[in-house]
């Protein structure tokens, strides 16, 4: 049987490499691509020590350069969108510009590079696209409100596209990581704007101090996030009993504590909001 091609995106550290580095050793063609092959040196170094290729890709590219690029890989089995980053502040100091980088990053790239590798899945009948998303787009905290948008439209738009493909035999896996030690924390953006003065001393400040004191604390182990990943997408392991059950994959204790808080209190909202909601069609 012929090895599957892995194509991820953000290959240079934390997620992206160590699945880079856990396909190829399992035997895989693993391709992984980065925005700068010179800059992150190390990590393409380990990826092809491991037998894996590494490109050059940057997500705020136009879609026709990401659509080449895709697509000179050549037949795709797994995609995996892992490639985003975070910007730390309140959501009135954002700007129009930083806005749109958030989404461009983890959402729009993400969405060109699935569509340019969707054509030859469908020809195959066979593919998965992986969207790593993160337990922020179910429960946004301050400070944090761009990034979870753009993780929550990844979500809506893998939940579309999850029903869209599976007649041509394409699944779509969302990953929803709690705080693992990455260098996620460390390589967050503040925005140009200064916090305005109002915000010193409300959940706003002190959550992003949270955030920059917390890096390099976190509780989850990154290799385990990763080795839950992988067997979840080729069914062994652990985690191999969900593959093809599951929409969403939630790892880290924090993020199944979070996501059942926040189910309980939209259950709870519903329940409150039943005689209104039932209220409103032509009698």
């Amino acid at each position: 049987m012929a090895p599957s091609v892995w194509f991820i995106t953000g290959a240079s550290n934390g997620f992206g490499l160590l699945l880079c580095l856990k396909a190829a050793k399992a035997g895989h063609k693993v391709i992984g691509s980065m925005r700068s092959k010179t800059k992150s040196a190390d990590a393409v170094q380990q990826i092809e020590s491991a037998g894996g290729q590494v490109v050059e890709l940057d997500l705020n590219e136009s879609k026709e350069s990401i659509t080449q690029k895709v697509k000179a890989v050549g037949p795709i089995d797994y995609l995996v969108n892992n490639a985003g980053f975070f910007i730390l502040g309140a959501v009135e100091q954002v700007t129009a510009e930083e806005a749109q980088l958030q989404m461009q990053t983890n959402f729009f790239g993400p969405l060109y590079v699935t569509q340019a590798a969707l054509e030859g899945m469908r020809s195959r009948r066979s593919g998965t696209v992986v969207n790593l998303s993160s337990i922020a787009a179910k429960d946004p905290q301050p400070t944090s409100g761009m990034y979870a948008a753009s993780k929550a439209a990844l979500e809506s738009v893998s939940e579309s596209l999850a029903a869209e493909v599976a007649p041509f035999n394409i699944s779509v896996l969302i990953v929803e990581p709690g705080a693992f030690r990455t260098n996620f924390l460390a390589a967050y953006s503040e925005p140009a704007g200064a916090l305005p003065a109002d915000y010193e001393g409300t959940t706003v400040s002190q959550v992003r101090g949270y955030f920059a004191a917390n890096d390099g604390k976190q509780a989850g182990d990154p290799q385990k996030g990763v080795d839950r990943i992988y067997e979840a997408l080729v069914g062994e392991g652990l985690a191999g009993a969900l593959k093809g059950k599951v929409l969403r994959l939630v790892i880290g204790p924090d993020a199944l504590r979070r996501n059942r808080k926040i189910n309980d209190k939209f259950l709870a909202d519903l329940a409150l909001s039943e005689e209104v909601a039932l209220s409103t069609d032509f009698d």
